[in-house]
């Protein structure tokens, strides 16, 4: 994991363990295994707890920019979310904690109600860090009630909602991780959220796995979880191509740095050009140059930047930029599902998200969810890029080849990286 060797917090006993607590069986699965999707239940909520443990209330209240938000407005919210979507229309009598809280940690579905503006989660100082903890605990035990007394055709309508639920909770999880290195990184004390944390290293690999065109296949295959922005499994046009193996690493970044690669417009898009020059980039975000030497922020505080690990911290724009120094260009997405599968991508996933030159659309045939879950991906296929793989931040069990990740080019905070790839290799 991540963040400690610690071993996953427990949120009480489970009934019984016949698999891994996550992922959860499938939903189809029969019968219906509720001890084990209790136990899903359990372990996702308890991870969040574990990555919020060692943070102090000031820590959690802390908001350092827009994109980001507080610890305890992501317990919150995740906690929002299966009160909303799940309790209030799916637990016979269930009283809501507080309805003032939906105001506060509804985050961005509209059909669900208004909502504190996204730049002011920080100023939410009430309710604090122990109520929060509470209102989890009382969701919790609601939630739990409900998978073990609802009748089997209940539970039809309930675990749907409740696998979405678990899902969008680690991806949660993963924001707490990111959002509070990002405002870590502000303090001139640089601290560490977890001094024992350290980057994995990176699998040796060299060349690239060479896709000789054609008609291929890519999306969800249709078992298991899937977010709705994965389907429909749709046909795509591969052009003869080469995917690197390897993830471009800090040592050859530091040769794009050397060669003036943050200085040469003609290396840049223009958005990405504009963008480097409003912000001051110089090099990927959280790096800072003391003396002859670069040093960077990290979970575990400020260190010196590795040159083996893969680099991290980087925009769209950037991968771009570095592309075309290298002569090369970034993968699509469809040729890095293609390339992960075949099994020849050394880390693919748990290190970094990997840029893809991918916009972030809808595949042939995309229909959204119904009600307010339908506000999930499909409102935000606009003006993003897909990222694909996952990160060292990920949560276990998270990561899956059809993931689709999405960002906008200049957005640097959390831990995304590049391969390369080549045409008509």
């Amino acid at each position: 994991m991540a963040v400690t060797s610690a071993a996953v917090l427990a949120a009480g006993p489970a009934p019984r363990e016949l698999r891994p607590a996550f992922p959860p069986p499938p939903v189809t699965a029969r019968p219906i295994d509720r001890d084990a999707w209790i136990a899903a239940f359990r372990h996702v909520r308890a991870e969040t707890e574990r990555r919020a443990a060692p943070l102090s209330p000031e820590d959690q209240q802390v908001q350092s920019m827009a994109d980001a938000s507080p610890t305890k407005w992501h317990r919150a919210h995740t906690t929002w979310f299966f009160e909303q979507f799940l309790l209030r229309d799916h637990r016979p009598g269930y009283r809501i904690f507080d309805e003032r809280l939906h105001y506060l940690f509804n985050s961005y579905y509209v059909a669900a109600g208004p909502r504190q503006p996204r730049i002011s989660r920080g100023l939410i100082t009430r309710p604090t860090a122990a109520e929060t903890a509470a209102y989890r605990a009382y969701v919790d035990e609601a939630v739990e009630s409900l998978l073990a007394e609802a009748p089997p055709e209940g539970l039809e309508a309930v675990l749907p909602i409740l696998e979405i639920g678990l899902y969008h909770e680690q991806q949660h999880q993963e924001l707490i991780l990111t959002d509070i290195l990002h405002a870590f990184a502000q303090n001139p004390l640089a601290p560490a959220y977890d001094a024992a944390w350290r980057f994995p290293a990176p699998q040796p690999a060299e060349g690239g796995v060479v896709l000789p065109g054609g008609i291929d296949r890519i999306g969800h295959a249709g078992e298991g979880f899937s977010f709705d922005n994965e389907s429909p499994r749709h046909d795509v046009l591969i052009l003869p191509c080469r995917v690197e193996r390897a993830l471009v690493t800090n040592a050859e970044w530091l040769s794009f740095m050397a060669d003036g690669g943050y200085a040469r417009p003609e290396l840049w898009l223009s958005d990405g050009w504009i963008a480097a020059q409003t912000e001051g980039w110089e090099a990927p975000g959280y790096w800072r140059r003391e003396g002859a030497a670069w040093l960077t922020m990290t979970l575990a505080g400020l260190k010196p930047v590795d040159p083996d690990l893969p680099v991290t911290h980087i925009s769209y724009y950037e991968a771009d930029a570095y592309a075309r120094w290298a002569g090369r260009d970034l993968p699509t997405e469809a040729e890095w599902e293609v390339a992960a599968r075949e099994g020849g991508l050394a880390d693919a996933f748990g290190l970094v998200w990997q840029w893809t030159r991918s916009a972030y659309s809808a595949y042939p045939g995309y229909r959204p969810l119904p009600g307010a879950l339908g506000e999930y991906n499909g409102k935000f296929m606009s003006n993003q890029f897909v990222l694909r793989g996952s990160s060292v931040a990920t949560p276990a069990g998270h990561a899956r080849l059809p993931y689709r990740n999405f960002f906008y080019p200049q957005q640097r905070w959390q831990f995304t990286g590049l391969r390369l790839a080549q045409a008509g290799a």
